[in-house]
């Protein structure tokens, strides 16, 4: 069997794991571990201030309360996407307003962000779909123009580059996720939020606590503390930041061999691509991915489901991705689609990943990659090309 995803265990997560158990009044957070990783992660901005979240969707609630969202408020996101990018916006009362996507890249169509504000627009939610960056030029000159903020979702993308500036330190405010799927783990479960707006770190503070000044408490500067505006528990246990630092001290490990295993991928694949049998993933010149996904696209859904199927039937894990969300209850309750569909849903349903872990083995890639060219020598040419 070889799983679609394996979750990251580096060889020092054990032994951070007995050393956090050591002392159990750090555990609830903040303790040794917790600032060896908002250290690693200050690095990719030193001017941001950095928290250490449950979730990327915890980090992306936190950014919706930072920028004040509210009932009336109009949000722009892509549609294919995960559901916490819209949900954190509808729980504060905002309208979801959806753009279609570049299907070479699966990420936001920057060029349609313009036409979808309106005078209710607050912030636009660029995804950096498999850790390769969105035109964040573009998105950036249109969000200054028309005064809105730009939180990148970048909750596949940590360690990725748009023009060597790292992903989810460009925007307003950067969100990542350190769930079991992603490169690197907090044990399960976890996420970061990076403030990039000096003029938010004092307010980002208190709404990490809670909504109070604690942090004012603990440095000696109040006899005690006190709520003071929205927040909520944020906080990464010690636990869970004992795992993460553990990953991100083997970074450029997990990196090397992540990047190996797209790579050949990708050599392995490119001649169906010119022979037009399939399509890959396009990264723009201005993008250095961290290789967090490989997929590719077969010409309509009934030969994706097919291939899942063929796949399956040799005990080798395939995956398609998300559901455009607004094609679901509720999307369509709570949002609309700016402009029209051309690529979201007909590319969401050709899409399929392949398995891609660190630790997967030259032979398990060989055989997926075998078992890849001998389905493709079962596509209908002439039906595919009809498609293309």
């Amino acid at each position: 069997m070889i799983p679609f995803n394996v979750p990251v265990v580096t060889p020092d997560v054990r032994k951070n794991l007995g050393e956090a158990l050591a002392c159990p009044e750090s555990l609830q957070g903040g303790g040794k571990f917790s600032r060896e990783c908002i250290q690693q992660i200050s690095k990719l901005s030193p001017a941001s201030k950095v928290y250490l979240t449950t979730s990327c969707t915890s980090a992306l609630e936190l950014a919706a309360i930072l920028i004040n969202v509210k009932s009336g408020d109009e949000v722009i996101v892509p549609s294919y996407t995960y559901v916490s990018t819209a949900n954190v916006f509808l729980l504060r009362g905002a309208t979801i307003v959806y753009v279609d996507i570049d299907p070479r890249t699966m990420n936001m169509d920057v060029s349609l962000v313009e036409q979808a504000m309106t005078v209710k627009t607050v912030a636009v939610v660029p995804v950096h779909y498999g850790g390769s960056s969105c035109d964040m030029d573009s998105l950036l000159t249109i969000a200054r123009q028309r005064g809105v903020f730009v939180i990148e979702d970048a909750a596949q993308a940590y360690s990725a580059t748009y023009k060597s500036r790292a992903l989810g330190t460009i925007g307003h405010i950067g969100c990542f996720s350190f769930h079991a799927t992603k490169n690197y783990t907090a044990g399960g479960q976890g996420g970061a939020i990076m403030v990039n707006d000096s003029s938010m770190h004092a307010r980002a503070d208190v709404v990490y606590e809670n909504g109070t000044n604690r942090r004012e408490f603990a440095r000696g500067e109040k006899a005690c503390y006190e709520w003071q505006d929205l927040g909520s528990n944020f906080q990464m246990s010690e636990i869970a930041a004992a795992c993460l630092a553990a990953q991100l001290a083997a970074i450029t490990k997990i990196n090397d061999d992540r990047r190996t295993l797209w790579n050949r991928y990708y050599q392995a694949l490119v001649p169906l691509q010119q022979r037009k049998i399939l399509e890959l993933p396009r990264i723009p010149a201005y993008a250095h991915h961290n290789s967090h996904i490989f997929w590719l696209k077969w010409h309509n859904e009934v030969s994706r489901q097919s291939f899942i199927k063929f796949m399956g039937e040799a005990d080798i894990s395939v995956a398609f991705h998300y559901i455009p969300l607004h094609s679901t209850p509720i999307g369509r309750a709570t949002g609309r689609f700016s402009g029209s569909d051309n690529f979201t849903t007909r590319e969401a349903s050709r899409l399929v990943r392949l398995p891609l872990y660190h630790t997967l083995s030259g032979r398990e890639q060989d055989e997926v990659i075998s078992r890849v060219l001998a389905f493709a020598k079962t596509v209908d040419h002439k039906a595919l090309l009809s498609c293309l």
